[in-house]
């Protein structure tokens, strides 16, 4: 997670080098800038622009489609279960919709309690390595689930699923393939003596076992010793990631000071509130929309799968726009404020009409307004925390609390409430209106008032008598550091 934060700041800070030196603070942090090897020395502003453009062009092509398609397993792997139970799942291991409900949960017991541990292991051990171990773990945990034959046997595979799979955070394209997938592999039903949704977690399962052993190719490591950049692209690298503060171009050493100072950062709860105002509704959406979908009268299992792919598909087309124009706006907040209204007035319909029509309308909406939130708030509360081990730190707790609402999600839609399901609606839609759209609100003029103060030199006061390397060390609480609103 940590290296797609990094990647992002890489791509959206573009501009000429003039703008990235200003980005640099103190004197002591402009002199260590000023020593970097600058392979465009004596070049103009407009040469520098077109190597810039291109730089961040490549960067794009080489760590964004791997990494988001990793993203895009690992939730199709967590979520597969909701598509799992229309096809029998419950009735062939002779649960109890509670029983069922339990093995929800625990996946995000254990996702949340080792989320925080797995954003330092990601920078102690090399991505390369970090990224396919996990993955290999979960696919194998995967194909465990379709190979248990009771209760138990598959509340232990969700919850080892939930520890190997607290390393990734998903993406919303996810639920389209997952109901594409779901609904093809059911077909399989009987095949080797295994029920269509055994089939569903074995074969998905494999595929995720062959993915993580090519990813130690795929996935790059640190800045100054990726394999795919030339000697003077690295080093242009490095140098905009210095310059913006990403120290994560370097290997610094962890101390529990950037613990104690994420802990203690009014920004961390900010930003966790925001985020379990959209993490619990899109688990409560992504569990339980194939089994909305059938009680809307919908009876096939596969009709059902195939139908919950076309609000995911518009989520994903959402999640795009806002986040290419959250990059070049910087209006994080106002992107949060504005695309949960349609999550609110989804779930409003989901909530207040029976008529089918309108009850699929409203996924749609939900979708909209729950997805490009996830991302949007991850990147908003990275790029207003400095320093990677705060900011690991940081995610981990904003990341693990949103997932320990997971919890929520598993339990809120029960059989005694279809088919419409009010009182899961009613707690989903009062998530999105409370903590994302009231958090976000509060979050963003937080930040403003703050820059405001940062601004006028009223925050000064905390470098007086400092120095340079005490100042740097304050992060994002130096004075001259301005927050993304």
């Amino acid at each position: 997670m940590n290296e797609k934060a990094d990647s992002d700041s890489v791509k959206s800070h573009s501009g000429d080098e003039e703008r990235h030196i200003g980005n640099v603070g103190n004197k002591h942090e402009q002199d260590a800038f000023n020593a970097l090897h600058d392979p465009d020395a004596g070049k103009s502003d407009e040469e520098r622009a077109r190597i810039d453009k291109k730089l961040v062009r490549r960067l794009d092509l080489m760590l964004i489609p791997w990494l988001s398609f990793l993203y895009l397993v690992s939730f199709l792997d967590r979520t597969n279960i909701g598509n799992a139970k229309i096809d029998g799942l419950i009735k062939d291991l002779n649960m109890t919709s509670g029983e069922y409900n339990a093995c929800l949960s625990l996946f995000f017991v254990s996702y949340a309690g080792f989320e925080p541990l797995t954003n330092i292991l990601l920078k102690r051990l090399r991505p390369s390595v970090f990224i396919p171990l996990i993955m290999v773990l979960w696919g194998i945990c995967m194909c465990c689930m379709g190979l248990v034959h009771n209760f138990s046997g598959l509340a232990a595979a969700r919850f080892f699923l939930g520890v190997a799979e607290a390393g990734l955070f998903p993406a919303a394209l996810a639920g389209s393939f997952g109901g594409l997938l779901a609904a093809a592999i059911a077909l399989m039903d009987g095949i080797g003596g295994k029920d269509g949704w055994s089939w569903i977690f074995i074969l998905e399962g494999l595929a995720t076992v062959l993915i993580g052993i090519v990813s130690y190719w795929m996935v790059h490591d640190f800045p100054d010793d990726a394999r795919f950049l030339s000697d003077d692209d690295r080093a242009r690298v490095i140098r905009r990631l210095k310059s913006d503060r990403q120290s994560s171009a370097e290997h610094e050493e962890f101390k529990m000071s950037y613990f104690w100072a994420s802990a203690k950062d009014w920004k961390t709860w900010a930003f966790a509130v925001v985020y379990m105002g959209c993490d619990g509704p899109l688990y409560a959406f992504s569990l339980f929309l194939p089994t909305i979908i059938e009680d809307l009268g919908y009876e096939s299992s596969t009709t059902a799968n195939l139908l919950s792919v076309p609000p995911y598909a518009a989520a994903a087309i959402l999640t795009i726009t806002i986040g290419w124009y959250a990059d070049r706006t910087r209006l994080r907040g106002w992107c949060n404020i504005c695309v949960s209204v349609l999550g609110i007035i989804g779930f409003s319909m989901l909530l207040g009409s029976t008529d089918p029509g309108v009850k699929y309308a409203g996924t749609f909406l939900g979708a909209l307004g729950i997805y490009p939130c996830i991302a949007n708030t991850i990147v908003w509360c990275a790029n207003n925390v400095e320093g990677v081990y705060k900011r690991g730190v940081t995610l981990g707790f904003v990341i693990g609390w949103g997932n320990l609402n997971g919890i929520m999600s598993s339990n809120v839609y029960l059989p005694g409430d279809s088919p419409n399901y009010r009182p899961g609606h009613g707690v989903v839609l009062g998530y999105l209106a409370l903590f994302l759209f009231g958090g976000s609100i509060f979050t963003h003029f937080m930040l403003i008032g703050e820059n405001k103060k940062r601004e006028s030199g009223k925050r000064d006061n905390w470098i007086a008598g400092k120095s340079d390397s005490e100042i740097e060390l304050l992060g994002d609480k130096r004075p001259d550091f301005l927050y993304t609103t």
